[in-house]
């Protein structure tokens, strides 16, 4: 039987074996000695023996007890971080073969996640050097053209050509930038520079980022909420994020509509929203928005790269934070951030 591989369970079974044994014969020596009193001396050597036996196991089942808290112990330890925690295994039996099971699960664990910590250096590293390459051309390329629109003032067809190439250019330097954004937070080298900011000063330079566009588009940004409010937040960042939700905002309405942002402190949570009442998202894009490069076939936006509402998205996640869609096609769209309130008083923090 595979439970006897146990040296402790044979012991255990060995010595309740010896108790009986010993509670028999002792039994059948008392029946020819003690004569009329020998049911007595039956049942106190019966009682002797039951509390043998419960000490027997009382013991086996205290080291077992002991055994699974040492166990779970471990296991904290690894899940806490410690990628090195083991359970000691070197006995046979069917508890110590599933704390080995539990070992190499943890082996293989550690083997993946190694596996693609590196995955994840190497591509922000390749990232990180293309998008550097990149910008060397990219500014000459920048200079080039403006020489040469300077130099098309009277040639309006050479003129008009220049002005659609420093479009694309300026589409093609944020890609890079974007690319590499996303690649240092897959790579988790991102260092959050957290303070406490106020939450009204943060959503004024929001307008004032797209005051012009929006004037020239006819549109209209409003703001709505406490201006005493706080978060422990990192400025650039979030204002990065934010500003990606309303370009998404702005890239998606029409002359005469408008973009609200709205904030408001809930008892657990910080909540923005940003909400407005342009074209809304297709049903068939709506699990996808947040996907790298996802490009809807119902869209009308040509210039979109499909980065901003993820990299949105990771800043908020990096927050402690999630983001989420509602949208009505033809009626307007709502993301709606909630960012975890904490009393951690650390300025910089990894994420």
């Amino acid at each position: 039987m595979k439970i006897l591989t146990n040296k402790n369970v044979k012991s255990l079974f060995q010595t309740i074996l010896i108790y009986v044994l010993t509670f028999l014969g002792a039994s059948v020596s008392v029946l020819h000695i003690a004569g009329e009193h020998a049911a007595i001396c039956v049942l106190i050597t019966a009682l002797v023996m039951s509390a043998a036996v419960f000490a027997a196991c009382y013991r086996y089942f205290v080291k077992q007890d002991q055994l699974l808290e040492y166990a779970t112990a471990q296991i904290a330890d690894y899940i806490s971080g410690n990628r090195n925690a083991r359970i000691a295994c070197n006995e046979e039996g069917e508890l110590y073969r599933l704390f080995h099971e539990i070992n190499s699960l943890a082996a293989i664990l550690g083997a993946h996640a190694e596996n693609e910590a590196k995955s994840k250096t190497f591509l922000q590293n390749t990232i990180s050097d293309i998008s550097h390459q990149l910008k060397t051309p990219l500014a000459a390329l920048n200079i080039y053209n403006g020489i040469i629109q300077e130099e098309a003032e009277d040639l309006p067809t050479i003129r008009d050509f220049t002005m659609r190439c420093e479009q694309e250019l300026d589409r093609l330097e944020t890609l890079v930038q974007s690319l590499l954004k996303i690649a240092k937070f897959d790579a988790g080298t991102i260092i959050m520079d957290k303070r406490q900011e106020n939450v009204s000063e943060l959503m004024e330079a929001v307008q004032v980022h797209f005051a012009f566009r929006a004037a020239q588009e006819k549109k209209e940004i409003c703001l709505s909420g406490d201006e005493n409010i706080t978060i422990l937040c990192d400025r650039s960042w979030l204002l990065e994020a934010l500003d990606n939700l309303v370009k998404n905002a702005l890239d998606h309405t029409k002359a005469g509509d408008s973009v609200h942002l709205q904030w408001k402190r809930l008892p657990s949570v910080f909540q923005i929203t940003v909400k407005d009442n342009g074209s809304g998202i297709h049903p068939e894009d709506r699990d996808h928005i947040f996907k790298r490069f996802y490009r809807s076939r119902f869209s009308k936006d040509t210039q979109g790269i499909g980065l901003g509402l993820p990299l949105a998205k990771a800043i908020i996640e990096a927050h402690n934070g999630t983001i989420e869609a509602d949208s009505d096609l033809g009626v307007g769209t709502t993301f709606v951030v909630n960012i975890l309130l904490t009393n951690d008083k650390l300025s910089s923090l990894p994420i």
